[in-house]
Order: C-alpha cells, then sequence, then structure tokens
C-alpha cells in the first residue's frame, strides 16, 4: 500500500485530473518555491511548456487554464469553482499574471505558454511519461534563474523530474502503517492472518498514517475525511443532476442528466416501476451528472481520476438508494476497500490514461467499485478481490480518444457503462465460490503490458479512435 485512501480521492475541479488538477498543482508549487527561495523579486516572467498528451489535448482539458491558475497561487482542492472564469479573463485582458498571488509580472501566452505538440517528453527528463511540463523563471536579462521538470502521473499526482524517486512519495508511508502490501495476493494473505475483512485492514492503516502527522482521535479523523468526501461526491450528483444546457468546449454537448432523471421520476410518479433494472437506469445518470459537472469544470472527486470520477460515486449512491439494510457502514465498508484496490493499480500498473488509455482510468475506477460495492454488501475478501479482477478484466484495452481533446464523448456514456459494469461484476462474485482462475494481480499486470503496448496515438492525444473518425465523418 503506497497511496492513501485520501491521495487516491482527492477533491479539486474538472475537467482532467491529469490535465487540468496535476499542472495546477505543479505551476503552483513553482511559483510558491520562487516565492520561498526569495527569487520573486528578480523574476521578469515566467514561461511554462506543455509535452506529449499535455500538448496534445491541453486546450481541451484546460491545461492552459490550470497554468494560470497555478502560478497565480491557486490548488485545485481550495479554490472556489465560481471564480475560475473571472480570474482567467482578468489574467488573459491584462497580461499579467500575479506570481504565487504576491508579485505582479507580464504573461503572454503565446510566448509564455507553449504547447510542444512534436515532442513527447521535456528534453534531458530523467522520467518518461507523457505528461510532462517544465516552467522556467527568468530575470529581466534573460538569464534563468529557476527552472523545474515535473510529470503529472495521473489522478492529481505530480513527480518532479529532479527527484526520480518521488513518485512514490507515498513509498515513506511503509514504514508508518502497520499492515503494508504491495499486492492483491499479500493483502490477502495479511487480512486472513490477523482475521481481519479488507476495510477493517485499511482502516487500521490510514489510522496509522493519520496519527503520525496528527494527534487527533485517528479512527474519527478517518471517517471524518470519508464522510467528506462521500459528501462532496453526493453533492456533485445533484448539482450534475439539477443543472442543464450545454457544456463548454465547442461540441455543443447537451447536458442529458437532469432530463433522464425526470423521465424517471415521472415513471415513478405514474407508478411505472416494474422495470427490474430501473435502479441501473439511475446509476447511469448519477455517473453522467458528476462527469458532466467535471466536464464543466465543477467540484468534483477524483476516483482516481477526473475522467472517470463518475463510476464509484455512482455505484455508493446505488448502494445507498437501493440495497434494503444498506448503511452508512456500508458506505464506509466501500470506500475504505475501494481505496485497497486503487492503491494496487498506482503502484503496479497506472492510473493514467495518457500512459494506459482508459483502461487506466474507467477501467480503474470500474475495478475499484466493483470490490468496494462487494465489501459494502458483506463480501468475503476473496469475494472482493473476484469482484475487482471481473470489473478490470472486461476493461482490458480499452483506449482514451477524447474527440476534441474534450473530457465529453465518450467520457460521460463511458462512466455511465463503468459504474453499471462494476455492479454486474459485484453481482457475478457474490454468486460464486471464491475460486477463479484469473487473480487481480494477474489482471493488473495485463493492464499495464497492454498500456504499454498501446500506440500513443490512442492514449489521451485525441490523434486516433473517436476523435480522429468521428470528424471525418
Amino acid at each position: 500500500m503506497t497511496a492513501s485512501l485520501f491521495e487516491l480521492y482527492k477533491i479539486g475541479v474538472g475537467p482532467s485530473s491529469s490535465h487540468t488538477m496535476g499542472p495546477m498543482r505543479a505551476t503552483c508549487r513553482f511559483a510558491r518555491e520562487l516565492a520561498s527561495g526569495n527569487l520573486l523579486e528578480r523574476v521578469a516572467r515566467v514561461q511554462v511548456e506543455l509535452y506529449g498528451s499535455l500538448a496534445h489535448t491541453g486546450l481541451g482539458h484546460g491545461t492552459d487554464r490550470a497554468v494560470l491558475l497555478g502560478l497565480s497561487g491557486n490548488e485545485p482542492a481550495s479554490i472556489d469553482p465560481a471564480l475560475i472564469e473571472s480570474t482567467i479573463a482578468r489574467i488573459r485582458a491584462s497580461k499579467r499574471i500575479d506570481l504565487a498571488s504576491m508579485r505582479s509580472i507580464p504573461f503572454d501566452e503565446p510566448r509564455d505558454l507553449v504547447f510542444r505538440r512534436e515532442q513527447m517528453y521535456p528534453p534531458g527528463a530523467k522520467i518518461q511519461h507523457p505528461n510532462g511540463l517544465r516552467c522556467t523563471g527568468f530575470e529581466s536579462a534573460g538569464a534563468v534563474l529557476d527552472q523545474r521538470t515535473f510529470f503529472s502521473v495521473g489522478g492529481g499526482f505530480i513527480v518532479e523530474d529532479a527527484d526520480v524517486a518521488s513518485a512514490p512519495s507515498l513509498a515513506q508511508n511503509q514504514e508508518k502503517i502497520p499492515f503494508p502490501f504491495h499486492s492483491a495476493a499479500e493483502l490477502l494473505t495479511l487480512a486472513h492472518a490477523h482475521e481481519l475483512s479488507i476495510s477493517q485492514l485499511v482502516l487500521e492503516n490510514e489510522c496509522a498514517l493519520i496519527s503520525s502527522t496528527s494527534g487527533s482521535a485517528p479512527v474519527e479523523a478517518v471517517r471524518e475525511g470519508i464522510d467528506r468526501i462521500w459528501q462532496t461526491m453526493s453533492a456533485c450528483i445533484d448539482r450534475g443532476i439539477a443543472t442543464e444546457g450545454i457544456l463548454p468546449g465547442g461540441l455543443n454537448v447537451q447536458r442529458r442528466a437532469r432530463r433522464l432523471a425526470e423521465r424517471l421520476h415521472a415513471k415513478e410518479a405514474d407508478g411505472k416501476i416494474g422495470d427490474p433494472l430501473a435502479p441501473l437506469d439511475w446509476v447511469t445518470v448519477y455517473a453522467m451528472a458528476v462527469n458532466e459537472e467535471n466536464a464543466a469544470g465543477g467540484r468534483v472527486v477524483t476516483a482516481p481520476t477526473n475522467g472517470a470520477a463518475g463510476v464509484i460515486p455512482a455505484v455508493a449512491r446505488y448502494y445507498e438508494r437501493f440495497i434494503p439494510g444498506a448503511d452508512h457502514e456500508g458506505i464506509v465498508r466501500f470506500f475504505l476497500t475501494s481505496a485497497a484496490i486503487g492503491s494496487l493499480y498506482k503502484e503496479n500498473a497506472s492510473i493514467s490514461g495518457a500512459e494506459v488509455g482508459c483502461q487506466g482510468e474507467v477501467g480503474v475506477a470500474c475495478s475499484m467499485a466493483a470490490g468496494g460495492l462487494a465489501a459494502a454488501l458483506n463480501g468475503t475478501n476473496g469475494q472482493v478481490e473476484h469482484a475487482a479482477e471481473i470489473a478490470m478484466e472486461h476493461n482490458l484495452g480499452m483506449t482514451c480518444d477524447p474527440i476534441g481533446g474534450l473530457v465529453q464523448i465518450p467520457c460521460i456514456e463511458r462512466n455511465a457503462m463503468g459504474a453499471v459494469k462494476a455492479v454486474h461484476a459485484t453481482r457475478i462474485a457474490l454468486n460464486e465460490s471464491e475460486a477463479h482462475k484469473v487473480s487481480l494481480d494477474q489482471v493488473i499486470r495485463t493492464m499495464y503490458l497492454t498500456g504499454l503496448d498501446m500506440q500513443s496515438r490512442y492514449k489521451e492525444t485525441s490523434l486516433a479512435g473517436l476523435a480522429l473518425n468521428v470528424i471525418e465523418c
């Protein structure tokens, strides 16, 4: 376990964790380090260069806006979505930016924000990940004051090239937790040896992480953190259902969650609730509501990414609303267990669409949701592992080919499909014996190798697949 629940589930803004939240965090860190290093007064100009997938789909994913907000000292978790448009408009109108919210300097986008679409990686970088950005601060005479290279590695996580070992900053967690694990097999063995469910084991680990950084009562702190995440997700579902209109970006995609919800409500009012699959229609509504909010740049929770942010809340709401006897403890089990599964993908594969395609985003979210739902339904540890494995097995090879570089088509519907698939994977696992041929570890490894084999034009570059053929049609 290298990633905490609270690192996998991060509150932020849309439309992309890797292309919006990651670059915002990286540029904010750069600006603040200039300030803390007493270089701020000497900075006359800052340039940010984007490479690989950030360059190819950055405009559609809001990377340009994220850079402006990050250099201004904003973090995804704390920025007010209602102030984003006015902040961006002010910077672009004045062609000046308040670096780290402290000093105004000129910022001319064509010169100071450069899309290096012809280059996959920043020159000389030690890390080879397709989401690279380089930040450079210059003096008035043109000399370089400071230069940093970052990589946005999925789910809002960032790694600085100067410290290759920092990717799992998270590896430090191993020394703090009572039950470290690096594979599903180790997780199951530990849980069996200590007679714990997966959710109980993860709770012990999370309590250890929290108690190492604060003196507060760890169990209450973990539970309060989970509640905060779930409340943010639930609010996002409700906003998405309540809102209608056209999504930004130029594709003129109509929001559909509200209309679908109204139709379902009308059927229920007419007494037409005999359809046994009606709950799955609501799963679709919940997932689409979240991802429409994400596409509009609203407040979302990475789960484990923004592009896949609708799967887990949709399945959690399904449990809460449609499962007899569902309770708050089930929700807690859901999030603790899904975090364990997400941590395995983060450590042993990838949650970056630019690295392994959408199997690393919606596929991982589907796997996390399936395992979490199995735990919420009081499944055994073996059934949790089986549900997570089934869910990923049937997402293998899924490409990331967003039309126009926007997190809209096929992303919004794909979240609905992933959520429904998670429910079905759980039902299969709970209705079978625990013995199965393919392990979760094997499917995680297969997903990663499949992603490495996938051509880069199918990995969040919008150079092939739907992104190419729909436009040609």
